[in-house]
């Protein structure tokens, strides 16, 4: 890993193992990283190249930055007409809207909407309190109407906006994994802009995961062991501003249109998508109390929350996972 990932992500991945394809291309606004060990060299790098592709078909199909995407045409048809959408997006979609419903409203792939923002520290943009005040109206995940049966997708009102950045990137690394574990490799890791997904078939070494401090990202908190399962981190120090004193990041309350004031930071594990995708932007939006309760109500998961006041919360499992 070079040093530009090392210092960017909100993990660092550990690994002891020769005879394996370490690969890292962009994707996803980020650079993405596969490792994967198996016997065969051959069948690892066409394993890989397959990875890639599927991530990269599934990474098009939902960037609402692409005007080609099928995300974009969604947005582009708000107030208007259903949109057919493929499978995968749909499953994304309705993974989004049980997250909005399970954290009511905190998880909104509709904040989309709220455009104006830039979070470059060199190039920064924010939109007025008037502008924010006038876009709110756009955003609400019960204006997403999606028709199961029919394969489409709806949003109400014109001006709305679809934004899976908070959703969409650990459903496409988890695909990159299955697929490498669906042709034959036996232990893979894909860590795409500091969430990871993994898996290590019976009798191979787990792998070791190094999870950040939200609180002071430059240092380790300490190293989970997985041999099967994904590790998502949401932070406050990824990508923001700091204007009057005040950091800005790009993690907005789909409440109030400007970004969360809930934690500096949250990291999860499990081995379950639907347990984790979208809770962790949800949790820094509603803060240390109510995030812990939404953690300790989901079986399989284990967690740290990083509160605005310094304090650190952990469930016992993740104390464990962590030797703490």
């Amino acid at each position: 890993m070079n040093r530009f990932l090392v210092l960017a992500l909100a993990l660092f991945v550990c690994t002891a193992q020769a005879a394996r394809v370490d690969e890292q291309r962009p994707l996803m606004g980020t650079l993405v990283e596969v490792i994967a060990e198996g016997a065969d060299d051959a069948v690892l790098h066409a394993a890989v190249e397959g990875a890639y592709r599927e991530m990269g078909r599934l990474s098009d199909m939902m960037n609402h930055y692409d005007p080609k995407s099928v995300v974009t045409a969604i947005n582009d048809a708000a107030g208007k007409d259903p949109v057919a959408v493929p499978p995968e997006l749909m499953q994304v979609l309705e993974l989004g809207q049980r997250m909005s419903a399970r954290t009511q409203g905190a998880f909104d792939v509709t904040v989309g909407g709220l455009t104006g923002w830039r979070f470059r520290a060199d190039d920064p943009r924010m939109p007025t309190t008037a502008e924010i005040a006038a876009r709110l109206p756009r955003v609400g995940w019960r204006k997403l109407r999606l028709d199961v049966r029919a394969q489409t997708a709806y949003l109400e009102r014109p001006g709305m906006r679809i934004d899976l950045g908070g959703i969409a990137k650990l459903y496409i690394i988890q695909a990159g994994a299955r697929l490498l574990e669906d042709r034959g490799v036996a232990r893979a890791l894909v860590n795409g802009g500091g969430d990871v997904a993994c898996f290590a078939r019976d009798g191979v070494p787990p792998w070791r995961v190094g999870v950040r401090d939200p609180r002071a990202p430059e240092k380790l908190l300490g190293v989970l062991g997985i041999a099967r399962g994904i590790v998502a981190s949401s932070g406050d120090y990824e990508r923001y501003f700091e204007r009057d004193g005040r950091r800005y990041h790009h993690i907005l309350d789909p409440r109030t249109g400007y970004p969360s004031t809930g934690v500096h930071g949250v990291t999860l594990v499990s081995e379950r998508l639907e347990a984790l995708d979208g809770l962790g932007v949800a949790i820094m939006v509603l803060g240390e109390k109510d995030g812990a309760r939404l953690v300790e109500a989901t079986p399989g998961l284990d967690a740290l929350i990083a509160g605005s006041d310094g304090s650190l919360w952990m469930t016992p499992g993740m104390r464990r996972r962590l030797g703490r």
